[in-house]
């Protein structure tokens, strides 16, 4: 009776892992999907609890205690810019997670392993760990504690070629020789430094499909540990993340016009030595006086929220920048690029935390055909997105990236901080063009005088 209980209970987390997935589709339901799936996770959980293989709650219930206090502590501290650096973690201690139970499962059977549990034993190890050192590593770039600019060394790909090798070989003499602890060891360690080596050559514009890379990987890891464990629940929860981390990954690629391959092994972002622009160029700076005069007569602006809004988090004056407008009888849409609306400050949830209609928010190929008629691009800290370089440069690393075609408009208005490139590292040839007004300083702060003077 207990085992059923426990099956149901799992079938039933299953379900609500299933609805709140789907729920994730919209942002009018993405709170309640959320909900629902970590309710899900807590049924899964005290289910767990009751396996017979637990023996003692005492290392459970202080697991518990310390998890959930860093949890709830960070949930209260992480910014929403961090958001992208935070997904790395938990991906990283996902991936973690599966290594340590892979390890304990290797030691309580050693030396009487089967076929079965070296090959689920080793599986689960080497994606787990190649997460961990590889999440780990994309932290370290998007918090720029690792250079953004790719790493890149001599014989790189044959090393990381030659790793490979040892870790196949090493688990097929394993699966032999099950009771060999040394090659065991060998292929846990050379597992971590692999996914530190391929993680090193991305360039840090690729770091968001990365992270939703390494997300499957944790899923995949995770559901490779319910095999080890015998857990329908893990498997099923592992096989969904995975999934759905790949099909984001997909459309992060798409989004970026690469292939999964070239984001692995490009090394994009990198700045070849004197392929860099060496002209002196003076950009004017305009006041926000000056950009009043000319979003009072538009009748269309279309505004493009990026990484700096998020930072200054001024998305709440931005939205009441927009109701100014509309009130002064303009139309104002705001156009959202695929990858800084899913990753690098998460535009859309920013501007739904602002009440903004989603019916505002256009994704890039709804809104590209509108810049034609657009009065005003309003731009607020969104770079690379916006470079036309992307289009006009084929020696850019962005080249070929679908852009939101600011240009068009007939004048844009674009604030910044300074002049300091995005994440791919390169000038934004949008702040060369003669329509081009620069208003540096905080986003927020320049906002606030748009909106105080508006009024």
């Amino acid at each position: 009776m207990q085992e059923n209980l426990i099956n149901l209970s799992y079938l039933i987390s299953a379900v609500l892992f299933i609805i709140g997935l789907k729920m994730m589709n919209s942002p009018k339901t993405a709170r309640r999907g959320n909900f629902y799936s970590a309710f899900g996770m807590l049924i899964a959980i005290c289910a767990a609890l009751f396996e017979k293989g637990v023996v003692s709650y005492q290392f459970i219930i202080i697991g518990l205690v310390i998890g959930s206090a860093i949890g709830a502590f960070l949930a209260a501290t992480v910014k929403m810019t961090q958001m992208p650096q935070m997904v790395g973690l938990l991906n990283g201690y996902g991936g973690l997670a599966s290594t340590l139970v892979g390890i304990a499962e290797y030691a309580r059977l050693y030396p009487n392993l089967s076929i079965y549990d070296t090959v689920t034993i080793l599986s689960t190890i080497i994606i787990g760990a190649i997460t961990f050192s590889g999440s780990v590593t994309a932290y370290g770039k998007l918090e720029g504690i690792v250079s953004g600019q790719p790493i890149t060394y001599p014989l790189q790909k044959t090393l990381n070629l030659l790793q490979f090798f040892v870790i196949v070989c090493g688990s097929i003499f394993l699966v032999l020789h099950p009771e060999n602890c040394i090659w065991f060891s060998v292929v846990v360690l050379v597992s971590f430094i692999l996914g530190i080596l391929l993680v090193l050559p991305i360039g840090g514009a690729d770091m968001p499909v990365v992270v939703c890379l390494l997300n499957s990987y944790s899923g995949m890891a995770g559901c490779a540990a319910g095999f080890v464990l015998s857990n329908y629940c893990l498997i099923i929860t592992g096989a969904l993340v995975g999934a759905s981390g790949i099909i984001l990954t997909q459309i992060m690629c798409k989004a970026m016009n690469r292939s999964m391959t070239n984001v692995m092994f490009g090394a994009f972002g990198k700045v070849e030595a004197g392929s860099a622009d060496k002209r002196q160029v003076t950009v004017q700076g305009y006041t926000p006086d000056d950009a009043v005069v000319v979003l009072e007569s538009a009748s269309l602006v279309i505004i493009v929220p990026g990484y700096g809004m998020a930072v200054a988090q001024a998305q709440n004056n931005t939205r009441e920048l927009a109701d100014l407008l509309e009130k002064k009888g303009a139309v104002v849409k705001y156009a959202i690029h695929p990858v800084a609306g899913r990753m690098p400050g998460h535009m859309n949830i920013l501007l739904a935390e602002a009440n903004v209609p989603y019916e505002k928010l256009y994704e890039m190929n709804d809104i590209n055909s509108e810049f034609e008629r657009a009065d005003v691009a309003l731009v607020i800290g969104a770079n690379d997105v916006t470079n036309p370089a992307a289009k006009n440069n084929s020696k850019s690393p962005i080249y070929g990236m679908p852009i939101l075609e600011v240009e068009k408009a007939k004048t844009v208005i674009f604030l910044k901080r300074s002049m300091a490139p995005g994440f791919a590292g390169i000038e934004n040839e949008l702040f060369l063009l003669p329509k081009t007004m620069m208003l540096f300083g905080d986003a927020k702060d320049t906002v606030v005088k748009l909106v105080n003077l508006l009024k």
